[in-house]
């Protein structure tokens, strides 16, 4: 591997766990991305002539803090409040061995209650998945220019309200927990799915985003913590069977279950059982059931489809959402028949609702096809193709599109 390469990987794996770092030490989020990236330029040139030290995030990190030390300092001659700053950035202790859970504290102080929740789910995903605004704006049917606010309005905020550096404590944390179980799973889903791009998966997002569950289960062994365990690790499980060789969407029920990866399956299986002993279990806790079913049907024509329309019922009474009714359409559809399934979809569209949402259109599509009607069919296809953004599921529309085409022929 080149150098060039080496340094590449480390700033793909290392880049997030040093800014958070970095933003712990110095105590501003932009000084600290200023002092990540001179860190990078000064490793490149370094690293190629001493070669790469054994503990590269520690020594990113020490070569940040003093990069931002000798801004300050520079910066001091205009105002003076900075050389204090830059002398107690200099005098104040770190060590390596603390820098393990500075992404858990990250993530709370970005899900802080006295920020806006939109803002608080874009600074998540900018700060702790170094996604750009371009994929963040994607994820959120926004524009660059809107996250780019967000994110700016919630640093200052963080800032002018010294929003602390730290995990809650213990009888702070389940008020404060939410927002960080809905921002872990935003991150899951970004790496499940990708909003952009060549490849349908990130798995280094999939992979954060369950280290950051397991974090939280120590901390808080709370049931929906559990359960966000487990539907992310359940999910997971299926991520080498989503796409073929070439990269090509495979569908559910037409995945080859023997790459599912069984050991997280018996894993999150286990959560499930264990979370829903317990009187308090909710909205993960019933998706994760629902990925369980799933898991466990040795075929897709052995799912308990009836199962799994069920505890779409209850997920529907706890969390009414037009993104889950489409699930659960789809449930039913495989149980009962496309034209059951097409029935509920019309009846979303026709309220109004997911007339954005690209896999809305898609289910249709797939409906209409399997009806015979073409047409609808075709329309449903073509919508759909024009509201993602991701190229697998561009190219399997396509396919779809194509299919119908040569079958009017």
């Amino acid at each position: 591997m080149t150098h060039n390469l080496q340094v590449e990987r480390i700033y793909r794996s290392e880049s997030r766990r040093v800014l958070a770092t970095l933003i712990r030490l110095l105590g501003d989020f932009d000084l600290a991305e200023e002092a990540l990236h001179e860190a990078f330029f000064v490793a490149v040139q370094r690293w190629h002539h001493d070669g790469i030290p054994d503990n590269p995030r520690a020594w990113l990190v020490s070569t940040g803090r003093f990069k931002a030390i000798d801004r300050l300092r520079r910066q001091a001659r205009f105002t003076p409040l900075l050389q204090e700053q830059a002398d107690a950035l200099e005098a104040a202790d770190w060590s390596a061995e603390d820098v393990e859970d500075d992404r858990l504290r990250l993530i709370f102080t970005c899900c802080h209650p006295a920020l806006a929740a939109d803002a608080q789910a874009a600074l998540t995903l900018r700060e702790i998945c170094d996604l750009s605004t371009e994929e963040i704006a994607c994820a959120f049917l926004a524009t660059p220019v809107t996250i780019v606010q967000r994110i700016v309005r919630a640093k200052h905020k963080i800032r002018d309200a010294k929003i602390p550096y730290q995990v809650p404590s213990l009888a702070e944390l389940p008020g404060r927990l939410d927002s960080v179980l809905r921002v872990i799973y935003l991150v899951f889903n970004e790496g499940y799915s990708a909003s952009t791009g060549a490849d349908l998966t990130r798995e280094d997002l999939t992979r954060e985003a369950i280290r950051l569950g397991r974090l939280l289960m120590e901390l808080l062994p709370e049931p929906e913590v559990m359960g966000l365990l487990a539907l992310m690790l359940l999910h997971e499980s299926r991520r080498p069977a989503r796409t073929s060789a070439s990269g090509e969407l495979v569908l559910l029920n037409e995945q080859d279950r023997s790459l599912w990866d069984a050991s997280l399956i018996a894993e999150g299986c286990a959560l499930v059982e264990q979370a829903l002993t317990t009187p308090r279990f909710g909205s993960y806790c019933l998706q994760a059931a629902i990925a369980a079913v799933h898991a466990e049907a040795p075929n897709a024509k052995a799912t308990d489809w009836p199962q799994i329309v069920g505890l779409y019922d209850v997920l529907l009474r706890a969390v009414p959402s037009p993104v889950i009714e489409l699930n659960r359409a789809v449930a039913v559809a495989m149980g009962q028949g496309p034209l059951a399934g097409l029935a509920l979809v019309d009846g979303i569209l026709q309220r109004g609702e997911l007339q954005d949402y690209h896999l809305a259109h898609s289910a249709r599509g797939e409906f209409c096809r399997q009806l015979g009607r073409v047409d609808e069919a075709r329309a449903a296809y073509a919508r759909a193709l024009t509201l993602t953004r991701q190229t697998p599921e561009q190219r399997f529309l396509e396919q779809r599109l194509a299919e119908l085409q040569a079958h009017q022929q």
